[in-house]
């Protein structure tokens, strides 16, 4: 057990960071840093930017270097972009410093084989400075290892189909645009639409699956598809208004077929919400016998951002390198300070 408070760097201060500080707090974190190049925040207290009601005298500073050298962190939190090769130098920097570093960016949940030069790289390079990194949040739980606790309990399985959904709005501008929100169809087509440079997170979580159930994948493939409205549709993250028959986000399947006979049918959904949409995360699983299970309305980041903090005390027991969260121990609920869930 640690007997001291885990310090943490907050690095990437958007919409996200602010619930990020309230339940670092809530279990007993020590926020020792925070780092974000938008003018508009820089030198504000983490008190006064996340709202908690008190000044906490950490200033968020646009200086990274700084930062991770004026204070002895034992881990980064990185909420910054989506995929591994913009992620990378933000990465390095954590690592490079000696501290260990969790991340909501997506791809890094199971990054091997569609970032694999990133992913090494990183591994070796957390190995040298005996750190550990690793992906985390909403899928960690609900999108990787509930559905394979659940499979636990059946006695064949042919066939996963798993389709989430969340509202872009409340991730920032980089993931929006990541799905194409505000994008006329031209672009949506041109930029987005191959599976081979955009894998949707999905993609990312069936091979997880696959990892922890020790399943080998034959082939595995991705169709995107746009989401257009009849419509206009206000983006407050966007600052305007979507047209109607432009973009509003992106449905992305991805087939999977593996060499134990099962396949995956798994659809991720991202796209500005109208006032009645809601996140779903649905599950069906055909065997013996078959299982339907779904979280209703889930609040994603409410789960992403809980799941980060109560993902660190494994973070931090991990082995040195890249460790995708399947093969670290369970994430637990902390009834009592965070640190003491270190062992």
């Amino acid at each position: 057990m640690k007997n001291t408070k885990i310090r943490a760097v907050q690095f990437g201060c958007g919409k996200m960071s602010q619930v990020l500080f309230k339940y670092m707090l809530d279990h007993g974190i020590e926020i020792v840093g925070a780092i974000d190049n938008n003018p508009n925040i820089v030198g504000q207290d983490v008190g006064d930017f996340a709202g908690l009601g008190y000044k906490t005298s950490v200033l968020i500073s646009d200086n990274a270097e700084e930062v991770f050298s004026n204070c002895d962190a034992d881990i980064a939190i990185v909420t910054i972009l989506s995929y591994m090769p913009e992620m990378y130098d933000f990465f390095e920097t954590a690592i490079k410093h000696g501290v260990n570093v969790i991340t909501t960016c997506e791809e890094a949940i199971y990054p091997w084989t569609t970032s694999p030069s990133e992913t090494n790289r990183l591994d070796k390079l957390a190995k040298k400075y005996g750190v550990t990194i690793m992906g985390s949040g909403m899928q960690d739980i609900y999108w990787i290892n509930m559905p394979c606790l659940a499979m636990a309990g059946l006695n064949r399985i042919d066939k996963i189909k798993g389709k989430v959904s969340y509202n872009v709005e409340d991730y920032g501008l980089a993931l929006a645009e990541a799905h194409g929100a505000g994008y006329d169809l031209e672009r949506f087509d041109a930029e987005i639409a191959s599976a081979e440079s955009f894998p949707s997170y999905m993609w990312n979580s069936a091979e997880a699956i696959c990892s922890k159930m020790n399943w080998t994948i034959k082939d595995i493939s991705q169709k995107s598809v746009p989401y257009v409205l009849d419509e206009d549709v206000y983006s407050a993250t966007l600052g305007r208004t979507i047209k109607a028959g432009d973009v509003t986000g992106m449905s992305a399947v991805t087939t999977i077929h593996t060499h134990q006979g099962v396949e995956f049918e798994v659809e991720c959904i991202g796209k500005v919400y109208r006032e009645d949409d809601g996140d779903m995360c649905d599950w069906e699983i055909t065997g013996e016998p078959n299982l339907v299970f779904s979280v209703s309305k889930p609040d994603t980041v409410a789960h992403t951002c809980a799941t980060i903090i109560n993902r660190i005390p494994t973070v931090l027991d991990a082995p040195a390198g890249f460790v995708t969260s399947e093969k670290a121990r369970e994430v637990e609920f902390p009834t009592y300070p965070l640190h003491t869930y270190v062992k």
